[in-house]
């Protein structure tokens, strides 16, 4: 994806009631194994960017103690009320500051540049047209010896198996509105380049198991999870004229008759890099 494209960026999934549930179920699959990649230590301050409905960011709270700083940033205002919402309700309304801003502009004083000691984003550079800019605002926010983690998408690296009938077009069609909101679904490959060109150091790069089959505990939260984020984008691809309805509907069909499938296997990891903001 090509960093000279328009900054503005536009989330293609949106923030209904019914995305909002789905992201929610997302957190439960994917929490913990983000959080071990994560490696927080107690004492840490954390900038959380792109926040979301904060689970995470609350679960980063918890991890490094309640008398830490935590600050999570949301840009759309739906998710971060909800945000809100869920830690009121949780009893943990003053474990983290959320705050509404724009990755690519971070709500932070000038004090608080260059203070926390872990930047961290989650499925949020592929969403973005220029992908070195947030990082960019990452490194600022980050003292000198601190840590910048990332973890992302690559879509070229999903394989459900047995593969659903109609998938095949469906899936290129929601990979290609990426492409017409001038965002990146391929990102994952790019993280270490990525930080790289930010100057950090000591990068490594890792991932988390995002997958499962039949018989499995997190399947059909998983399979559920897929064929929701595509269902999602329906006006997005067909209005966009990815993909006509009746292909669209086809492709939906065969995922939830796959799902059904006592041999269906979901193949895929979410992408993981970490740099060291220099001294």
């Amino acid at each position: 994806m090509n960093d000279d494209m328009s900054e503005s960026s536009e989330y293609i999934h949106g923030s209904s009631p019914e995305e909002q549930h789905r992201l929610s179920l997302l957190n439960d699959i994917l929490n913990e194994s983000c959080l071990k990649e994560l490696n927080l230590q107690p004492g840490e301050n954390v900038l959380d960017v792109g926040s979301g409905l904060g689970q995470f960011t609350r679960l980063i709270a918890r991890t490094v103690g309640s008398e830490r700083q935590v600050v999570g940033i949301e840009r759309d205002r739906d998710q971060m009320l909800q945000a809100k919402r869920l830690a009121d309700s949780s009893g943990e309304s003053e474990l983290v500051e959320f705050r509404k801003g724009d990755a690519l502009e971070l709500p932070l004083s000038e004090p608080e540049l260059g203070t926390f000691d872990v930047a961290h984003a989650r499925f949020l550079l592929e969403h973005v047209p220029r992908p070195s800019l947030v990082i960019a605002q990452m490194v600022r926010s980050v003292r000198p010896g601190g840590r910048v983690f990332v973890t992302d998408d690559d879509h070229g690296n999903f394989r459900p198996w047995p593969e659903p009938q109609g998938f095949q077009a469906l899936w290129q069609a929601y990979v290609r509105s990426y492409d017409r909101l001038g965002s990146d679904p391929y990102v994952g490959r790019r993280l270490v380049s990525l930080l790289r060109g930010a100057g950090l150091t000591s990068i490594r790069n890792s991932c988390v198991f995002f997958g499962g089959c039949a018989g499995n505990e997190v399947f059909q939260a998983v399979a559920d999870n897929l064929i929701a984020a595509l269902a999602g984008t329906k006006d997005a691809i067909l209005n966009g004229e990815l993909l006509d309805e009746e292909s669209f509907d086809s492709g939906i069909d065969g995922l939830q008759q796959w799902k059904a499938n006592s041999s269906a296997a979901l193949w895929y990891s979410a992408c993981c890099a970490e740099g060291i903001v220099p001294n």
